[in-house]
């Protein structure tokens, strides 16, 4: 086959790619719209669920994110994080007694308010778990990967977090007098 007529077929067969991915309904993730502009952040900002948290707020290029408490009053929202717990909890053992599966757990609770008072997401828990097998010899090694596991869990609650957060409509928020 002579290189024209390969670069040729090609060029038309890369040529159909998007026309096939666009009637297959394919479309990129967006940041979706939020009902309001200014966010006030009710929650530590350093913790590892607060940085990633704050990393997908203004990551989204929608939302003004306020950490002053002075400007709690002016904010359209206000995210509080209610608590965040992780825990490991013993699942299976050997018959000497030693631990052979844990199983992680993550459990956020979180409210979206307005600075009146009015809850715009009723305190809500989420929970994540992993299961992990263990053993003596390699302890070093599973530590890493319960702190990946514990990341992963992060990670998802974080994009729950901002699904609800998007799915607040802008007619639930009470407009100011």
């Amino acid at each position: 086959m002579t290189s024209s007529r390969r670069l040729f077929l090609t060029a038309l067969g890369l040529g159909t790619v998007p026309v096939w991915l666009a009637g297959c309904g394919f479309q990129l993730r967006e940041t979706k719209d939020f009902a309001f502009k200014t966010l006030y952040a009710n929650f530590s900002t350093t913790s590892p669920l607060g940085v990633e948290l704050r990393r997908n707020l203004l990551g989204s290029g929608r939302i003004e994110l306020w950490t002053d408490p002075k400007q709690m009053l002016k904010a359209d929202a206000i995210l509080d994080i209610l608590g965040e717990e992780r825990q490991q909890v013993a699942v299976g053992v050997s018959a000497t007694g030693q631990v052979r599966e844990l199983q992680l757990r993550l459990r956020v609770r979180f409210r979206l308010r307005t600075p009146q008072g009015v809850e715009l997401i009723e305190p809500v828990a989420l929970f994540q778990q992993r299961d992990l097998s263990f053993t003596e010899t390699a302890a070093l090694s599973k530590e890493i990967e319960q702190g990946i596991l514990y990341r992963d869990m992060q990670t998802d609650i974080v994009q729950q977090i901002m699904r609800r957060l998007s799915a607040v409509k802008p007619r639930n928020t009470p407009q100011p007098a």
